[in-house]
């Protein structure tokens, strides 16, 4: 597999665990940070001309080779029908938010197609279709999976980079742009370390340019962002000053987080219920290790972490199993 490139990284990110087959809320926003991750990738490239603050391309750019399939289906959607685009780095960034549905799915289809051609992601059984109420329903669903590998190096790179005190490049500050848009940033962080990211973004706020460009820039939909709470972040963050806008909150998007699977023993140790498990997961093709045994496991399954919860759902009668709750990447 070859190098990826700054999007496709985001990508893996954005589309891991998300429904291949159904254009969701969640898959909404994952996708309309995709399209702005094509903008962020050309800006890092120097893919436009710049004078002063305005930056411009010119449809000509579609011809050259080294354009990839899903940079072409972007610049597609801004150049519309015009020879000619141009505007502030933001003006490109919240043009996102205007796309319609088959847009974004131009977008999604492009992006797949690319990164299957790279064996970076594949569609899967979706971890949804093994909760019980789904298989009763006799409903299955699909999913994307990401290469572990990749997945794994990225996510590590990035969090390395932000909760590590030292410089931050300009790639990581608008990753980390990206992923506070697409609510990926709690796959990657603990609340207590989403406490230092909140700090990190202010002191990007206001020592790197980039930083001041970006951060204030919000590319949220409110029809598709279900924002129920916000994390509490300590009050001297709040508080700060900056006269920016900044968000020092995240934004919660609607994604599956709790998945409940039941066992075949109406009474399992916790022993036999976790091979259970296991067991009833690798059969649908899920990628499974056991990171933690005990009372509550923590079991990686495919590229994200669950705590595997001894739960019982009351029907006519109880079903034993457990509840998956998803668990951030902050090990």
């Amino acid at each position: 597999m070859k190098e990826l490139s700054f999007a496709q990284h985001f990508t893996l990110i954005a589309l891991n665990a998300q429904e291949s087959t159904r254009l969701t809320n969640s898959k909404k926003v994952s996708l309309r940070c995709m399209a702005a991750a094509v903008i962020l990738e050309l800006y890092l490239d120097n893919g436009f001309s710049q004078v002063g603050d305005v930056l411009t391309c010119e449809r000509g750019i579609l011809e050259n080779p080294s354009i990839s399939l899903y940079q072409k289906a972007v610049l597609n959607i801004f150049f519309s029908k015009n020879e000619t685009i141009s505007g502030t780095l933001p003006q490109y960034l919240t043009r996102v938010v205007k796309m319609s549905k088959k847009q974004l799915k131009i977008v999604e289809d492009a992006f797949v197609a690319n990164l299957k051609e790279e064996n970076a992601l594949e569609e899967i059984h979706a971890l949804l279709s093994s909760d019980l109420e789904f298989v009763t329903a006799g409903i299955e669903m699909k999913e994307y999976r990401s290469n572990s590998e990749s997945f794994t190096r990225v996510t590590e790179s990035i969090r390395a980079e932000i909760l590590e005190e030292g410089p931050v490049t300009d790639e990581a500050i608008l990753m980390l742009w990206l992923l506070r848009e697409s609510g990926s940033i709690y796959d990657l962080f603990s609340k207590e370390e989403l406490k230092h990211v909140a700090e990190r973004i202010y002191k990007l706020y206001n020592d790197s340019s980039l930083g001041k460009t970006v951060f204030p820039i919000s590319i949220h939909n409110t029809v598709e962002y279900a924002v129920k709470n916000f994390l509490k972040m300590k009050k001297e963050i709040m508080t700060t000053p900056s006269g920016s806008g900044v968000a020092f909150v995240f934004p919660i998007i609607e994604r599956s987080q709790s998945i409940f699977i039941d066992t075949e023993a109406y009474f399992a140790n916790k022993e036999d219920r976790l091979n259970d498990v296991k067991d009833r997961l690798e059969r649908n093709g899920h990628h499974i290790k056991v990171i933690r045994e005990g009372d509550i496991p923590l079991i990686k399954i495919d590229n994200m972490l669950y705590e595997a919860v001894p739960h019982a759902k009351v029907y006519k009668f109880p079903v034993h199993g457990v509840r998956l709750l998803k668990y951030p990447l902050s090990l």
